[in-house]
């Protein structure tokens, strides 16, 4: 009887060693998942996508650029222009970024086509070679336009822009001077006057407000300067202290809201922890390449258009802070 006890005792435990060995290397795991998502130990290597060099291969760096693509895709269409661009750059070791905004009707030269607008690239490439392919032909001219490389990218349109901001629960965004709709997305808001200052906008708003140009005194640099204040609300709601815990949540509702990415979940969640005390004042510099309107000749689009042609010493020295 008593030899029966001992080994019951045994094999409880044994058992209970067990469950304890199981729980240990769960934790284990979990610790060892987050070291990993650690931005400095999760983007010690990174893809290089880009006009001079495209590969799977990791490049070893804690610092890359990302680029920000808006297409003006409507619901229900394959085809969309690359309508809004904003190059990141990203230094997990200082913890800054530097941010540009290229023109949308940036004149550029793609190889064996010829010149046209930035714009018009994705849209032709998409048309003739597929989705992905167009995406990828815009994120190659940008690279080739800027002169630097380009590791990650993520496109999304107006609707996923205002899903995105509705999955925040909207977000406070600073309006910089009077913006009249005049080309809304919704019949509604056609018209409709926002006064400068700060607001509590849902997705619905902040669409409105970021793809208005035509009413503003500096067009499309001042868009540029609409989407980068509804940027800073966006990370602000999404890096509160009340929302940094559900950000895994809010990470698997990207799919949603995004067209095309070479960016993994994890990606995006080591970014989002590398930024969870990102303060816009002193670790942002925002930056724009302005140009000089001119009508000239399309060679894709076979008319004469309007495009902005860039001075190439201006690229170059903002390049110089994306290398």
């Amino acid at each position: 009887m008593e030899k029966r006890e001992k080994k019951g005792k045994r094999k409880w435990k044994i058992l209970g060693l067990s469950i304890l060995g199981i729980f240990v290397l769960g934790i284990a795991a979990l610790g060892y998942e987050y070291y990993q998502l650690q931005p400095k130990n999760h983007f010690s290597t990174v893809p290089v996508v880009g006009a001079k060099k495209t590969s799977t291969d990791q490049v070893k760096t804690p610092i890359f650029n990302v680029l920000l693509i808006g297409s003006d895709q409507r619901k229900g269409q394959k085809l969309g222009h690359t309508d809004s661009m904003m190059l990141i750059h990203v230094d997990l070791n200082k913890n800054k970024y530097q941010a540009v905004s290229i023109p949308r009707d940036t004149r550029v030269h793609v190889d064996g086509y010829g010149y046209t607008k930035l714009t018009s690239v994705q849209y032709i490439m998409q048309a003739k070679k597929g989705t992905q392919k167009g995406v990828e032909a815009a994120v190659a001219a940008v690279s080739d336009f800027m002169g630097v490389p380009i590791n990650y990218y993520v496109e999304t349109n107006y609707w996923g822009f205002q899903s995105m901001v509705d999955s925040l629960g909207g977000i406070n965004m600073n309006v910089p001077f009077d913006v009249t709709l005049t080309h809304p997305w919704y019949k509604e808001n056609k018209n409709k006057v926002i006064s400068a200052g700060t607001y509590s906008f849902d997705g619905k708003m902040v669409t409105e407000v970021v793809h208005e140009r035509y009413s503003l005194k500096n067009g499309e640099y001042g868009r540029q300067q609409s989407q980068e204040e509804a940027l800073k609300g966006i990370a602000k709601a999404a890096l509160s202290p009340s929302k940094i815990t559900k950000l895994p949540d809010l990470v698997k509702t990207i799919p949603q809201f995004v067209l095309a990415t070479n960016m993994t979940t994890s990606d995006m969640l080591s970014l989002g922890l590398s930024a969870k005390d990102f303060d816009p004042q002193t670790q942002l510099t925002y930056q724009q390449i302005r140009g000089e309107s001119k009508t000239l000749y399309d060679d894709i689009l076979k008319a004469k258009n309007y495009q902005i042609v860039i001075n190439q010493d201006q690229v170059k020295k903002i390049a110089v802070n994306f290398q």
